[in-house]
């Protein structure tokens, strides 16, 4: 089988890095997960063993795809043929290659096309139905520009004192666009210690945050971005994503992503205003009876 599946995640990095860094924007989800994982360990995101794979046309050819599995999150596809999705779906529903609870394996997400072979496979092997849950589009910066409207107020790195405003924002976040984040405080407390949380302030008061990712591979990624109900359109999330977009800039990203949902209208404007330009459309698939 020209796919490969472990659970070292020593050996995926050490076999599909070099794939991951020359894709970094198709494989962004898969470069931050993993060097998460190797920073705090195999269960930062979950009880779960995590599982890697990596996928060659031939079986001493060069990698050219890359999924991975996060335990209770579903399998993350990166850039890969559709092929090679459907082959990986195939796999993983023979259990084989898969943790235990594979059976109920309850979705999946990546690129657009990848993914939807991956779910009709699935379904196909399991008798199951796959449906689109979310999608998303991705987004690459192109040249930084002011908002158009620039908000009052400044951007200023988070610190220790904005914690339970932070773990509050996340977790009102996560709530508004329906997803886990495991661990809030940890996640907090780490990605301010890393000073990768921005927030914008409005006399005094924080009223936004963005957060840009550590640059792994020249890639950093913006998100989350949030502002809560009542300080919402006077244009503070466009100035708190510019400022996390310049700070990841001079931190050294060569390419700085974001991940829009298509069905919000207004952030896949903002972002645009500002520069960032679309790379390829996404999905969130949800598996069922």
């Amino acid at each position: 089988m020209p796919w490969t599946i472990s659970s070292s995640l020593d050996d995926f990095r050490a076999r599909a890095g070099g794939f991951l860094a020359a894709h970094p924007a198709e494989n962004t989800v898969l470069l931050t997960i993993s060097d998460r994982l190797a920073a705090s360990g195999p269960h930062y995101y979950g009880d779960g063993v995590p599982v890697f794979g990596w996928w060659r046309a031939e079986p001493d050819g060069p990698v050219a795809g890359a999924f991975l599995w996060t335990p209770p999150f579903a399998p993350r596809l990166g850039l890969m043929p559709e092929s090679a999705a459907a082959e990986l779906a195939a796999e993983l529903a023979a259990g084989s290659a898969a943790p235990a609870g594979a059976a109920v394996l309850a979705g999946a997400a990546g690129g657009a096309a990848a993914t939807l072979a991956f779910g009709a496979a699935w379904a196909e092997a399991t008798g199951t139905t796959s449906t689109v849950r979310t999608n998303e589009r991705l987004y690459r910066l192109g040249e930084l520009a002011d908002p158009p409207r620039p908000p009052s107020g400044r951007s200023r790195l988070a610190g220790a004192a904005d914690r339970e405003l932070l773990i509050r924002w996340f977790a009102e976040f996560a709530e508004a666009v329906d997803i886990r984040i495991p661990n809030v405080a940890t996640v907090v407390d780490d990605r301010t210690a890393a000073g990768q949380l921005h927030l914008w302030e409005d006399g005094g008061r924080p009223v936004a945050v963005a957060g840009a990712s550590a640059v792994i591979a020249g890639m950093s990624r913006i998100g989350p971005v949030y502002t809560p109900g009542e300080a919402r359109g006077r244009g503070y999330a466009s100035g708190v994503t510019a400022a996390a977009s310049a700070a990841a800039l001079a931190r050294g990203a060569g390419e700085v992503l974001l991940y829009t949902d298509l069905a919000n209208p207004t952030s896949n404007s903002i972002y645009q205003q500002i520069g960032y330009r679309p790379v390829e459309d996404c999905v969130e698939l949800a598996f069922g009876d």
